[in-house]
């Protein structure tokens, strides 16, 4: 049998239906990465968004010929559904799950496992990257003169500020994180972050 490759599927919707994306994450069978699928879906909910995540982890399996796969998502109801534990009552999954059903059929194993979503991190970056890009949202960071402190106090005059007041940087935030497109901010600089 042919060795199996493990796909992190995850799929999200801002709204619930809103701007909806999948994200999927592709090892092959010691763990190496070998492919990454991210797609904006338009607005849709987030079980057609992780219906869709596991289409596109079978699309990749068969096309590039990989006949064992194992998904790994943190959608309950999807992979109860698949595993036939629940049964699929809604008229906007049931093409879905036809469909994975049939695509699951032309390989020789399939196994899928649900997991919280701490273990599918990847695959929830993808599934948000394509939401982002589809909604277009991107941040500008505009950079004031830097704010240093020391115990709480205004540091001494003397201290190093490196001079960056007004300028306007382009990037995003993710989890808290401030990522730029370009450049870099100064050591202890004070940002004020505008959505565009």
């Amino acid at each position: 049998m042919a060795e199996m490759i493990t796909a992190y599927c995850d799929g999200g919707s801002r709204g619930n239906p809103g701007p909806a994306g999948y994200g999927v994450s592709i090892e092959g069978p010691n763990g190496q990465k070998i492919g990454e699928l991210s797609e904006f879906l338009g607005v849709k909910t987030n079980n057609f968004a992780e219906y869709s995540a596991l289409l596109g982890a079978l699309a990749f399996a068969l096309k590039q010929g990989h006949k064992t796969l194992r998904v790994i998502a943190d959608s309950e109801l999807m992979v109860k559904q698949i595993k036939g534990q629940y049964q699929v009552k809604s008229p906007e999954l049931r093409p879905l799950y036809d469909e994975a059903r049939r695509r699951i059929a032309r390989l020789e194993k399939f196994e899928i496992q649900h997991v919280l979503r701490n273990k599918n991190k990847r695959a929830d970056e993808l599934a948000n990257d394509a939401m982002d890009k589809g909604t277009g949202k991107s941040v500008r960071l505009a950079a004031a003169a830097p704010k240093i402190e020391i115990g709480g106090r205004p540091a001494p005059k003397a201290a190093p500020a490196p001079a960056v007041s007004g300028k306007v940087l382009r990037g995003f935030v993710k989890n808290g994180v401030v990522h730029l497109l370009e450049g870099e901010l100064p050591e202890n600089a004070f940002v004020k972050v505008t959505v565009e």
